[in-house]
This record gives structure tokens, C-alpha cells and sequence, in this order.
């Protein structure tokens, strides 16, 4: 059964146009949408059809269309459909020895906004950001299986229930994984675990970054690595000539993930500096100490907190930068990056322009990033190309 939802006359060609998200304040009567999950059948407020979706709490907005024609309906051919070309847009991936850890759907992008999945080496790990998407759970689980030689497929939840979000064993069907799960990414280990939480150990929508940073940038430089996780961009950089990195992380767990990713690819961990600590502390320290560094990587979470500040992206990101010059030596690198839907990519370059202007140096921008293929996004909603990766050499 359908609830028909009717979106205001002054937005109805931006929808007819293939807009696919769902905004509550883009309703006439959002009072309707009771339950998540519910079927929608979207009309303008004259009536004329505009597509079929679904109602689903995200950040971002109440739900999504999935599609705009007319007779089709949201049942499991639709995601047979969608997934099965996105699989076959991948096909370079899957033919790819030297990578075996990418993105298969993303999304909107592929035509299904509120869900993803990942393949890792055989296994699949879908991740569903509302409980209106996880209500189609059945349609998507029966496609991979049907669909993929999968060897096994897990999932994440990332919606909050009852204020928590749900990290249990994640566990679908097929063969359970032994972790950790060794993947490639451009030749290079990478140690995943699929049974951890919603984070696996990499964030793979930088894959070109850390390839750039070995093939082109790493040679003979110190690479100090911020909020390094489990220190992929050193590895990358050690693989690529890097003399020393230093790796500084507040979780605790990033020392072990770092020693792993380094060992798993014959690299001496213990010729590395893997440090503990807030980041922001550290950066006063390096200061003290004047320490500098010939390339640091800035790849913030778009939110942080630590017992004595909160970070945001889209405020505080021009300090973080002023921070990182300051420990930088002359001629040196700066790979600045934000995952911030909300922060554009101009609105980002008057960050760098700003923190520059603020500490009299120059800079110029010698390389820009930003998704992989693999994270497809459609021009319909430009919002999914979050990623922002600047390479800003010092003058």
C-alpha cells in the first residue's frame, strides 16, 4: 500500500528534474509519513506523478525516490535492476587483481539513496542508514545472492534505535569471514574487519589519494599523519619512499590497527612513530619542540570531541590548518581533505585562503581529489560528491 505525499508547486520541476531526496520542508502534508519503511507515491499539489520512494529518517531529509517512471513499482525487479548495473558498472574493479576492496553501490548514486555496499574479497557488507531502507532488507540481501558469487555478506546499521546505533555481530549469510581479512588496494594489504562496528579499518573513498601519495609525493619526505585511524596513508607513504612517519590518533585502538597495517605489508612498525594522543595536543607539542614536517595529511572527522574541545568541519577547520603550517617546513606539503557534505568546494578553498592570509605564508594547490568512480554520484543531487581533497604545497 502507497501513502501519496505532495511536494510544493514552487520545488515540483526540481523533483520532475530527478531531485531524489525527500525534505520534509518540501511537503504539503509530511503529517502523513507514520511509519518508516512506508511506500510513497509522490504527486505535485496539482497531482502530476513524480515518482514512487520511500519514507526513511536520515540527516539528510524523510526518505527518497527511487524511481521516476510511471508503472514501476518498488518491489524486488526494481533492486534487481539497480544493483545488478552497478555491479556490472564495477566490472574494472572486479577484474582487478591488485584491488579487491571497493565500493559496488552508492547509494543515490546508483539509484537507492540511504543504502551502500562494500565488497571486500568476496564478501559483501551492506550499510543502511535509516530504518525505512532496512525495511527492504529482504529485496537487497535476495539480489547479492542471486546476483554475485558472494562468500559471505554482512551488514551495518547505521541508524540509531532508541538513541543507540546497533553494532552486533553484523552477520547475514554465507560463510563467516576470519578476521582480519587481507585486501588489496592498488597492490598494496590492507588488514579489514567486517565484524567490528561500522568502521572496517579504511576508508576506501581515499583510495587515490594514497595512491597519489606513494606514486608521486611520499619520496624522502617526514610524514606526520593526523587523525591516521589505522595509518593507511603512511603505509602508503613508507611503501613510497616516505624517510619516517609518525602516526597521531585520541582512539586507543589505533595502535594496534597501525602496527597491523604496517607489519601485514613487511614494513617495520617500530621505525614508525604511532602515537596516542589528541591531535590538537599534539600539535602544541610539535610547536614546543618545533618539530616540522615535510608532508602532513589533514583528514579530520567532519564532528570530534575530546575531553577538552569539539571539533567541527565546517567551523573550526581553517584553525586546524593554521595548526598544521605551523609545524610544516617551507616548501612542504599539506594534504588537506574534509568528508563534509555541508562544506562545498569553494566554500572549502576560502578554509585554505583564509588560514593562509591569517599566517602571511603562500601556497599553491598542485593536486585536487575527489570520489573514486567506484562512489558514483548523480548530477541530479550533487550533494553525494562529499569528498574534498586538496594537495597545497607551501611557498
Amino acid at each position: 500500500m502507497e501513502t501519496t505525499v505532495k511536494v510544493k508547486m514552487k520545488l515540483a520541476d526540481k523533483y520532475q528534474s530527478g531531485f531524489p531526496l525527500i525534505m520534509k520542508d518540501a511537503l504539503v502534508n509530511a503529517e502523513v509519513l507514520t511509519k518508516e519503511g512506508q511506500h510513497l507515491n509522490v504527486v505535485d499539489e496539482q497531482g502530476t506523478y513524480i515518482g514512487k520512494g520511500y519514507y526513511g529518517l536520515q540527516n539528510k531529509g524523510v526518505g527518497w525516490v527511487l524511481t521516476n517512471k510511471q508503472g514501476e513499482n518498488i518491489d524486488q525487479s526494481l533492486f534487481d535492476r539497480k544493483i545488478v548495473k552497478a555491479l556490472g558498472l564495477r566490472r574494472k574493479y572486479f577484474d582487478d587483481p591488485n584491488t579487491t576492496a571497493f565500493r559496488v553501490f552508492n547509494g543515490e548514486g546508483d539509484g537507492i539513496g540511504g543504502v551502500t555496499i562494500d565488497y571486500f574479497a568476496g564478501f559483501y557488507v551492506i550499510h543502511w542508514y535509516s530504518e525505512g531502507i532496512y525495511q527492504f532488507k529482504d529485496e537487497v540481501v535476495q539480489t547479492l545472492k542471486t546476483q554475485t558469487d558472494y562468500r559471505g555478506i554482512y551488514e551495518k546499521k547505521r541508524f540509531a534505535t532508541n538513541g543507540k546505533y546497533l553494532d552486533d555481530d553484523d552477520f547475514i549469510t554465507g560463510e563467516r569471514g576470519e578476521f582480519p581479512l587481507i585486501v588489496k588496494e592498488n597492490g598494496v594489504n590492507v588488514a579489514v574487519y567486517l565484524n567490528e562496528g561500522a568502521m572496517v579499518g579504511v576508508f576506501m573513498d581515499q583510495r587515490e589519494v594514497r595512491q597519489a601519495i606513494r606514486d608521486r609525493y611520499a619520496e624522502g619526505r617526514t610524514v606526520l599523519n593526523t587523525f591516521s585511524y589505522t595509518g593507511a596513508f603512511s603505509v602508503f607513504a613508507a611503501m613510497g619512499g616516505a624517510t619516517k612517519t609518525t602516526n597521531v590518533d585520541l582512539a586507543n585502538r589505533s595502535l594496534p590497527k597501525t602496527i597491523e597495517q604496517f607489519s601485514i605489508n613487511g614494513l617495520d612498525y617500530e621505525a614508525q612513530d604511532i602515537i596516542v594522543d589528541d591531535v590538537f595536543k599534539f600539535f602544541k607539542f610539535a610547536g614546543r619542540k618545533q618539530h616540522k614536517y615535510e608532508m602532513v595529511i589533514l583528514d579530520p572527522p567532519s564532528f570530534a570531541r575530546s575531553k577538552k574541545m569539539t571539533f567541527s568541519a565546517a567551523k573550526d577547520y581553517t584553525n586546524l590548518l593554521k595548526e598544521a603550517i605551523a609545524i610544516t617546513e617551507s616548501n612542504g606539503l599539506i594534504i588537506a581533505s574534509t568528508n563534509h557534505a555541508g562544506v562545498s568546494r569553494k566554500k572549502f578553498r576560502t578554509f585554505i585562503d583564509k588560514a593562509f592570509k591569517e599566517t602571511g605564508l603562500g601556497y599553491n594547490i598542485v593536486e585536487e581529489f575527489s570520489l573514486p568512480d567506484d562512489y558514483r554520484v548523480t548530477s541530479t543531487y550533487p550533494d553525494g560528491d562529499y569528498l574534498k581533497v586538496l594537495f597545497i604545497k607551501l611557498v
